[in-house]
């Protein structure tokens, strides 16, 4: 089961520790030693030919920071103690934990890949749930139909959109201040290819909310989270993605790329906050999409929305 860790950036000491821990090569080297298995700090020093002083002090800035355990145990010559790496992933979130005196308060919803209320989907495209393939017909587009869908935790299409309905929890008398939606996303290649670029737009409430340029349908490696049902050769995982949209513009993982405002969006006219994501017909890279929800991927997350107001 992958170990994961999330920070934010209220958290000074700990994104303290954190940073120091990880300012080092040696102390890097040494996570890289312990994925997959326990050492004691005399083998970490002989692997890494350095002095057991030396191994010891920077193990012991890996354990302040909580990125591993160390835990006695009976040796030879009295106690020794035994290395564990307590931590296979994490994020840090750069905007929760900001004291900004205009939001009060937070709505967050979680949308499965599969449970979408639209879609146009071209081949290659399919679902795929812990137990295999959504759907076995010829027609590929028409296992986008089935009701089982919902159950999907990787969904893919070479060129199209898929669109959601988030339910609209802010308080009718409230005004929204930002808007993020997030996600795990790749481009979308038979089988995968690398540098397969996409340029994938994100829609809210119809308003276009910028552009994100994938670099490829990333297979080279398995998916931390990927169930043995997904195969080797095909895609395994995507990059997390973070469209935001507040009262100066819209950006696309913290970098301004539009000038689409909070006030555009018209959130308060509806119960629901319409979300679409796909390829433009006259975009430069049609080259599809992947997303990735619970288990699979990279990240144990669905889809991300959330409106501070």
């Amino acid at each position: 089961m992958l170990k994961v860790k999330d920070y934010n950036i209220g958290d000074t000491e700990a994104l303290y520790n954190l940073g120091k821990a990880l300012s080092s090569p040696v102390r890097i080297e040494m996570l890289r030693h312990l994925y997959g298995k326990s050492l004691i700090i005399g083998e970490i020093a002989k692997e890494m030919d350095l002095p057991a002083s030396s191994a010891a002090f920077h193990l012991k800035i890996l354990e302040k920071a909580g990125l591993i355990r160390m835990e006695e145990q009976p040796g030879t010559r009295g106690t020794t103690k035994m290395c564990n790496r307590k931590i296979d992933l994490l994020t840090i979130d750069l905007i929760k934990g900001n004291n900004d005196p205009d939001i009060h308060n937070v709505a967050n919803m979680e949308m499965p890949v599969g449970a979408y209320t639209d879609c146009q989907v071209t081949p290659t495209c399919g679902l795929w749930c812990e137990d295999g393939a959504i759907g076995q017909e010829e027609d590929m587009a028409l296992r986008f139909y089935y009701p089982e869908r919902v159950r999907a935790g990787i969904l893919w299409t070479s060129s199209g959109y898929v669109e959601y309905k988030f339910p609209n929890e802010v308080p009718q008398q409230a005004c929204p201040k930002r808007l993020t939606f997030a996600g795990e996303i790749c481009s979308e290649a038979p089988g995968y290819r690398e540098e397969w670029m996409s340029d994938i737009t994100v829609w809210i409430n119809g308003v276009d909310c910028g552009t994100w340029t994938s670099p490829g349908d990333l297979g080279a490696r398995r998916g931390r989270l990927n169930p043995p049902s997904v195969q080797n050769g095909s895609t395994q995982y995507g990059i997390w993605v973070t469209w935001a949209v507040d009262g100066e513009g819209c950006r696309v993982n913290g970098e301004l790329v539009g000038d689409t405002k909070i006030e555009d969006l018209h959130l308060m006219e509806e119960s629901f906050v319409r979300v679409r994501l796909g390829n433009r017909p006259d975009a430069r890279y049609v080259g599809g999409f992947n997303l990735f929800g619970r288990h699979f991927g990279d990240y144990d997350q669905d889809l991300v929305l959330t409106v501070e107001y």
